[in-house]
């Protein structure tokens, strides 16, 4: 491989007569707007323009000459830029060779090795009864009420009703709830509450310290000590539904249990579908990136590093955690980001060879297709869609990732799939 990296830079060179050219021509600009003490606008003599606005007819000239040199530079050379060019190590008098570096990073160039014809073994797993039970059991747990217990104290294993004001040690805001229900016992309670609340009776009162580990969760929390005093409100226990058919009515729209069973492994199957299919596609896709060898724009990388960056804080946002309260090293992680996006960047220029070489295009039934597809799911008509896109300037990201889509697409169709059971823990 000649090239290691994708950054190139160009030792440039403009020759005298055509800065001196240039020069004039900026200096007679000047003299006709500029104003000149003790001359008229347009009459001062080039010579006394040319000292006088010398840096100001330098930047005009370096701007009109650069750029136009460098892009001859390019087209002379069948480089693909990819970043702005960074201009350095100018050397400019106005009877000598304008002299510059510009730096940049390029598309990388390679041979397209076998990408047809592969094999790949990926695990296909199927849907067992237990996994449905597991599903039903989960849907019970979010259909579970809490009710009263009467006459006892609170015990481990029940959820207490609390109303609580919390007092920081050292001054600070206090925390006020009026009602809280802690689960004593359980892993996600602190022990302080577990250990002082045990035993409590309703409109029993407790007053006790926490002190928060300093990697909790919640940063107004971490690391601080609170005193609490907790009002015991009511003492509760977690209900479960029945499995019957009732169930099955209240968490769906199956009317018996084993009408439920049945959605859900359709449901299940559905998912292991959808979950096989991405598999294939990571399996063919690391196999080509594996059989490739070049090198990629760091400039590529870095943004694919930002893109899954952004993934990560959108999952947590999707959960209902706050990114900003979780104690999450968010350098650290990007910098980890860093052998996974550069897989990324030669998948996607992998891609878009391959869809060359096959003549893969995205036509405008496609686009239409996908921006149908976008305004059913937004609820919006599908010309404020394309329009919403088009004032973005999204619509060619749209049509690069759906020609990356169906290339593999085309991929899958063209590779032999083997699929193994998945190994039993």
């Amino acid at each position: 491989m000649a090239d290691v990296t994708c950054r190139r830079e160009l030792d440039l060179e403009i020759p005298a007569a055509e800065v001196q050219k240039a020069i004039e021509r900026v200096a007679r600009e000047f003299a006709r707007i500029a104003r000149v003490p003790g001359f008229r606008p347009g009459k001062a003599p080039i010579p006394l323009i040319r000292r006088r606005f010398a840096d100001d007819i330098k930047g005009e000239v370096l701007q009109s000459l650069v750029p136009e040199q460098i892009d001859k530079a390019v087209k002379d050379q069948k480089l693909i830029p990819i970043t702005q060019p960074h201009v350095d190590h100018v050397e400019y008098a106005e009877d000598r060779p304008l002299k510059f570096r510009a730096s940049f990073e390029v598309l990388p160039e390679f041979e397209l090795g076998a990408y047809k014809g592969l094999q790949v073994e990926v695990e296909r797993a199927q849907v067992s009864d237990s996994d449905i039970e597991k599903t039903i059991e989960a849907m019970r747990e979010r259909a579970a009420t809490f009710v009263p217990v009467e006459d006892r104290a609170l015990e481990s294993g029940d959820y207490a009703q609390l109303k609580l004001v919390g007092t920081p040690l050292g001054g600070g805001e206090p925390l006020k709830a009026d009602n809280v229900l802690c689960h004593l016992g359980a892993e996600e309670t602190l022990e302080a509450f577990t250990q002082n609340l045990i035993g409590a009776k309703p409109a029993e009162q407790r007053r006790f310290e926490v002190e928060y580990p300093a990697d909790y969760p919640d940063r107004k929390l971490a690391g601080k000590k609170f005193v609490y005093n907790a009002e015991v409100v009511a003492v509760k226990q977690k209900k479960l539904p029945d499995l019957n058919d009732e169930l099955a009515k209240d968490v769906s729209d199956a009317k018996t249990l084993e009408e439920l069973r049945g959605k859900v492994r359709q449901d299940l199957e559905r998912e292991l579908e959808a979950h096989h299919a991405a598999a294939v596609r990571d399996a063919v896709l690391a196999k080509i990136v594996a059989a490739h060898d070049f090198p990629v724009p760091e400039a590529l990388v870095e943004n694919q590093m930002d893109v899954r960056l952004e993934r990560a804080v959108r999952s947590l946002a999707a959960q209902g955690v706050d990114p900003r309260a979780v104690n999450v090293d968010w350098v650290a992680m990007r910098r980890r980001q860093h052998p996974r996006a550069v897989e990324d960047v030669k998948a996607e220029l992998l891609l878009d060879r391959i869809a060359s070489a096959e003549n893969i295009e995205v036509t405008d039934e496609d686009m239409d297709r996908e921006i149908s597809r976008i305004a059913e799911r937004s609820g919006e008509s599908a010309p404020v869609v394309r329009a919403s896109l088009t004032k973005q300037g999204a619509l060619d990201r749209m049509r690069s990732k759906l020609r990356s889509e169906k290339t593999l697409e085309w991929l899958q169709k063209n590779t032999e799939v083997k699929t193994r059971e998945p190994e039993r823990s």
